[in-house]
């Protein structure tokens, strides 16, 4: 291997978003897309989310019925309420879901842009929602 084939980290960048609901998807696809910075053409995007009642995931985003299914599913496996619940906030239900999704994913990043399947968007996962929210990106 070259000494250096491969670039340094680029410096992380913040997207900020606001959320209308309890629970949703937001598509951020080409918010990360439109990150990726001109001298980079192959590589590795890291989306990281900062928070502990949201996350990250790589889904269909063709139909918005998957993103629905996912919310809905959630629900059922999760329900907001549990009598065992202990946590004081009142959002236990939010913070397994974030957990269960996660707070990362990375994506390749071909000929300056991100390498996603047929169907496969980026969303932001909200489960404690409305809020303002962040999410950073790094390009390696």
């Amino acid at each position: 291997m070259q000494e250096n084939q491969f670039k340094k980290v680029i410096t992380v960048q913040e997207v900020r978003l606001e959320t209308k609901k309890r629970s949703e998807l937001l598509d951020i696809t080409q918010k990360i897309n439109d990150l990726i910075p001109k001298d980079i053409n192959t590589g590795i995007c890291v989306v990281y989310v900062p928070h502990t009642t949201a996350g990250i995931t790589i889904n269909e985003g063709a139909d918005p019925n998957v993103q629905h299914d996912i919310i809905e599913q959630f629900n059922l496996l999760v329900p907001w309420y549990q009598s065992f619940f202990r946590h004081s906030e009142g959002n236990s239900a939010a913070h397994i879901k974030a957990s269960l999704i996660g707070s990362s994913v990375s994506i390749l990043v071909e000929n300056g842009q991100i390498q996603l399947g047929t169907w496969q968007k980026i969303f932001f996962t909200e489960f404690d929602g409305p809020r303002k929210r962040k999410i950073w990106a790094s390009f390696h």
